[in-house]
This record gives C-alpha cells, structure tokens and sequence, in this order.
C-alpha cells in the first residue's frame, strides 16, 4: 500500500519498540563502536557484570552465536574425520558427502557475524539497525549449498568416467555413519535454539544439517553396494547426494525468499489481530501487518476508537493494546499502532489524503476493512 513521503504521524499515532516498553531503570553502559571495529566487537563480544540486565534481543544474539559456534566445531572435526577417511580409501560417495558437510559448517560463519551485526545500535543512515543481515546471510547459505552440489556432481561424474578402486570399505561404512551421528547432533540443537529464539535462518541450517546426515547414511549403502560387486554404486550414490544437495537448495531457497519478502505465517497474524481486537474500547482493526526482521516480529496496524475521546485517552488505548501485544506473541519486539477516529459524527478524518487515494488491484481481507469515514485504499 503506498504512503504519502511526507504525511507526519498524527498525534495520536503511539510509536514504539520493545526496549521502551521495558524500560529496564538502568543504562547498560555499552560503547556502540562504528567501522570495523564495531563489527569486531560485535562478533567477539564484551563481558557484562553479572548483575547487568541484557534484554531478550541481545540475549537472544547470544544464544544464536553460540548455537552457531558450538555447531561450527563440531560439523568441522565431523568433516575433518570423514575428509581422513576419503584419502584412505577413495571413496567418491564419501567425498561428496565430506564437501556437503564442510560447506554446512562454513555456513555457520556467514550466521555468527549476522547475529552479531543485529545486535549494534541503528544508525542515522540504518535507522531500522542491522537485524535483516540475518536474513540476507541466507544468500550467503544458498551460494554455498549450490557450490557443494556443483562440485560433488562434478566428482561423481568424474569418477564414473574414471573409475577408482575403493579399499578400506569398513572404514568408509564408519565414516557414514560418523557423518551422520555428527550432522543429526548439530540439526537437533540449531532447530532447537532456532525455535527458542525466533531464528528460521537458524532453524533452516538444522533442517540442512539433518538431510547432511542422512546422505551421510547413502554414503555407508554405497560403500555396500562396493562390497557386493558393484564398484559403479559409489559415484551413484554420489550423484544422489547431489539430487538431494539440490533439494535441500530448492527448499531452502523457497524460505529465504519468503522471509525477505516479509512472509508471515497467517496463523501469527490471526492472532495479533485477535489481541489487537479485544483490548477494550478497540472498535476495529485495519491495515495490519506483520513481518519477521532477523528473528524478531515486527507489527503495524490502525485500531479505531470513539472520536469523542481526547488524543490523551486514544493514546492510552494505544499503548494498552502494543502492552498486551508484546506481553502475548512470542518474538514480538516492535508494535507501530496508528490510532483512527470513528465516523459518527459525520466527519471524515482523512479528507486532506483523499486525492493520495490508490485503488488495490482486490480487497485483501476482511480483517483489513477500514472503519467508518476512512477509505479502505487510503494509507492509516
């Protein structure tokens, strides 16, 4: 819906974010570096006092940095095993699987400094802050997913053209199943902390490290099929690996496009319209919209209340609705809540805007209907 450049919010107009919402009574003292040495000291962190109170942004950051440190080290000794184990016997399957599993442990870096960017304070040129670099670190994932699945169909053809003889099968059947043990372990903690914190990025590189594991477990058929007589089985099951690395890529592909632009599910807006709606002397909800910035939940939206209330008392009922609204959906950090008078007494209160008016191609919803004396292709 397109917006007048220059239409100042109104008076009544409650704009705020999470951190003033609750006010924690004390200063932090944190320097906000800028440069590279912001950058550094955002990827490397600073100690806090114990008695320090972090609020649940940062501290969210925190536990996504971690999650994703933590998973870096144990993809890579998972990686650096199996790499051993292709310099022992050969094996193509095996190698693919290996390339997989260090480009999932690569992918964590691009996520560790995004995490760390949306922590830093928003600038007078960033004035939203830096928390969508964790949704266009997701580039960075699909370029490396697509990387290994080149490279590993490009081996496996290789070695159906120049074949290899496998040696140390027992070993190649170890290490399938070491690749999965250690992908499966990172999968059910990224997906875990993702949840908790609100990261579909994080939650997205879980899924990704499970379906590394299981083409860690094609890898040990393989090297059974090698067993029984069929030396051709392993560069085949190299190339399945890459199907399913192209698979992987597909999905993944489909949420990082969804999530940049501002996809939501439907279920999360159903509900902050529902609290919206019945926070007293609310009398309608429009012009909702709900987006996740990074693994926060951004929300907008223009209640209407009766026009015989004071700007003093519309404001009131503003801030009663964006209290509840961080108080009961989970992840919520920003409310903009613009607040409309209704039209009883004949008086349209967007009469200065109506030659801004732009007619939607379809009604989106019923749940977006203007109240009275407001035009439903008028902005709030």
């Amino acid at each position: 819906m397109a917006q007048p450049q220059h239409d100042p919010a109104p008076a009544s107009e409650s704009v705020h974010d999470h951190d003033d919402a609750h006010d924690h009574g004390h200063d932090h003292g944190h320097e906000h570096h800028t440069g590279l040495r912001g950058l550094l000291v955002s990827v490397l962190g600073h100690s806090h006092d114990h008695a320090d109170s972090v609020d649940d942004a940062l501290t969210s950051s925190a536990r996504g940095i971690r999650a994703v440190k933590i998973s870096l080290v144990v993809l890579a000794v998972t990686a650096v095993a199996q790499l051993a184990v292709v310099a022992i016997s050969g094996s193509v399957a095996l190698l693919a699987d290996t390339i997989h599993n260090f480009s999932d442990a690569l992918t964590a870096i691009p996520l560790w400094i995004a995490f760390a960017l949306g922590t830093r304070a928003a600038t007078r040129r960033y004035t939203f802050g830096y928390r969508r670099a964790e949704d266009l670190a997701g580039l960075f994932v699909l370029l490396m997913i697509l990387g290994s699945a080149i490279l590993a169909g490009y081996e496996s053809i290789n070695r159906l053209i120049n074949p290899v003889v496998i040696t140390n099968i027992p070993v190649v059947i170890a290490a399938g199943f070491i690749g999965f043990a250690g992908n499966e372990a990172v999968a059910l903690y990224r997906i875990r902390i993702g949840r908790e914190i609100g990261s579909a990025a994080l939650i997205a590189d879980g899924y990704h490290a499970r379906t590394d594991g299981l083409t860690s477990l094609a890898v040990v058929f393989g090297a059974i099929g090698v067993a029984l007589g069929y030396p051709a089985a392993d560069p085949l099951v190299g190339l399945l690996i890459t199907i399913a690395i192209l698979f992987v890529l597909r999905q993944a592909t489909a949420q990082m496009l969804a999530r940049l632009m501002d996809a939501v599910e439907p279920e999360l807006v159903d509900q902050v319209e529902e609290v919206a709606r019945s926070t007293p002397e609310v009398q309608d909800v429009s012009r909702l919209r709900v987006r996740w910035v990074g693994h926060a939940l951004e929300a907008s939206m223009a209640i209407t209340v009766d026009c015989d209330l004071s700007v003093g008392e519309g404001h009131r009922i503003a801030e009663q609705v964006r209290h509840r609204l961080l108080h009961e959906v989970s992840k919520l950090d920003t409310a903009v809540i613009h607040v409309n008078p209704c039209g009883h007494d004949g008086v349209d209160p967007h009469e200065a805007l109506r030659h801004h008016e732009i007619v939607p191609a379809s009604a989106p919803s019923a749940s977006t209907t203007a109240p009275a004396g407001l035009d439903a292709t008028l902005p709030m």
